[in-house]
């Protein structure tokens, strides 16, 4: 089988379905930044020396080829059957790993700016394009029926990710960078 099909030369693409859509579309703009967050977790999970946070990178990898399908699957294709989509048990599982992970690290009294060592800032890097992603899944809910636990989930993946970033900064001994506000009129 080649790599390239030659079919999406003129801009469109084909969802699961058979449906044909334009590649500029919100429904695939939302699939390719789901795409791009599961690549970032790709470079993080490289430079992640810690075995249970990469581990748990590699399964929202996975969590997140599940969410593109669930995504690029229009809800009246018969081809949802073949899908396993995402619950609100997914959710669940995330806000549990919220939990387990914040109760691990010290509590926040401020904002803290993204960064750390390579892993962490690569986490937070992964978290704004998750949460760049969740806001075209809103928009394309605006516009079409989608699976509306595909949002809730991207919203708490964000979060894991946020409280993932910490975590490994925390655990590499890389201490976090408090926001300061400037003073009015400064």
């Amino acid at each position: 089988m080649k790599i390239y099909t030659k079919t999406g030369d003129g801009g469109e693409t084909g969802l699961y379905g058979g449906q044909r859509t334009s590649k500029a579309g919100l429904r695939i703009s939302a699939c390719g930044t789901v795409d791009e967050a599961s690549s970032f977790l790709g470079l993080a999970r490289a430079q992640l020396a810690d075995t249970q946070l990469n581990a748990l990178a590699a399964r929202l990898q996975s969590l997140l080829f599940e969410l593109g399908a669930d995504l690029a699957t229009p809800l009246s294709a018969r081809q949802r059957g073949r899908l396993a989509p995402i619950t609100a048990a997914d959710v669940d599982w995330l806000e549990a790993r919220i939990d387990e992970i914040e109760a691990e690290l010290v509590p926040l009294t401020s904002f803290i700016l993204p960064g750390g060592d390579a892993a962490g800032a690569t986490l937070h890097v992964a978290r704004s394009v998750v949460r760049r992603a969740e806001r075209l899944a809103v928009g394309l809910l605006l516009e079409d029926e989608i699976n509306k636990e595909t949002v809730r989930f991207l919203n708490r993946l964000s979060d894991l990710l946020f409280c993932m970033a910490r975590l490994a900064n925390s655990r590499g001994g890389v201490s976090e960078t408090r926001w300061m506000a400037r003073e009015a009129g400064g």
